[in-house]
């Protein structure tokens, strides 16, 4: 009998030594959040914040098409209130504008290759967000306003900057932003009245939209075609490539010339406009600090 309560008080003891050295031995850290290390860059500065977004008012440029054909408005603004008898604790407007009109976003549907495809109210978040790359032509641009880009402008960046990811963004550096405050320069008419700006092309979309699996591509000038692509086969090749394969498309960007060639996020969200084929859009990029 004394030998069976020894065994039982020995394996007693046992158990509550081992709870002891269990509670006391350290937990294994819980693996970090995934949204730690943005957080603590932003506080920290080793992130930037680079808006890529011009500003919208009465004289921000918009594109103009030949009669017959219909044209968008631009942005102008209607005071409701300004802290007086109509509102006296509120200042606020509302506004006319164009879905195209300033910084804006294209969705498939706005061209008629993409016309049975998805407007802006449809589209997933996630797919207003991705890696931006940037391929400076600002070179080549000094030289000739209506450079197209091509397959080999993509092709030559690839091979000294790799491959283009997945998911992507494709913005076109061409200086064109320095001109956004000033309609007759941005437009830079010809003595016909032609523009003359540069942009994307049938090879450069053809190459992005079946070789590459990228968001969209982005352009500082007023459209994501360069302007000589009103007299091309399709008309607007970029646009009629690009959205007929579901691609999107962001325009008059502002400020591309501090963004890295490689390393940016781009966040680029649209109003969620009820069968919208495009809207105004706050474009931001988040950088490494320099």
């Amino acid at each position: 009998m004394r030998t069976a309560f020894r065994l039982v008080t020995n394996i007693v003891l046992a158990a509550l030594v081992a709870a002891c050295s269990q509670s006391q031995a350290p937990e294994s850290a819980p693996p970090p959040e995934p949204l730690v290390g943005l957080v603590e860059g932003l506080a920290s500065g080793a992130v930037d914040v680079i808006d890529l977004t011009q500003p919208l008012n009465a004289k921000t440029p918009i594109i103009q098409l030949p009669p017959p054909l219909a044209n968008t408005p631009g942005y102008t603004p209607h005071l409701i209130s300004n802290f007086d008898d109509d509102g006296p604790a509120w200042y606020w407007n509302w506004m006319e504008i164009g879905e195209h009109v300033g910084t804006h976003f294209d969705a498939p549907c706005h061209w008629i290759s993409g016309r049975d495809l998805p407007c802006v109210d449809v589209l997933d978040a996630d797919q207003f967000i991705g890696p931006a790359v940037v391929i400076d032509v600002t070179g080549e641009v000094a030289e000739n306003a209506d450079f197209v880009a091509t397959r080999k402008t993509i092709e030559s960046w690839e091979v000294e900057h790799g491959r283009i990811p997945d998911g992507a963004w494709v913005i076109l550096r061409t200086g064109w932003g320095s001109r956004a405050s000033d309609g007759e320069a941005f437009f830079n008419p010809d003595d016909t009245g032609m523009p003359h700006y540069p942009g994307f092309g049938l090879e450069s979309a053809t190459f992005l939209t079946t070789e590459r699996d990228i968001l969209g591509v982005g352009t500082e000038a007023v459209g994501s075609d360069a302007a000589v692509g009103a007299t091309a086969d399709p008309a607007f090749p970029n646009h009629f490539t690009m959205h007929g394969a579901g691609k999107y498309g962001l325009t008059q960007l502002a400020n591309v010339d501090q963004l890295p060639v490689t390393g940016a996020v781009v966040i680029a969200t649209p109003l969620k406009i009820d069968r919208g084929s495009g809207s105004p859009v706050r474009v931001i990029a988040l950088v490494p600090a320099s």
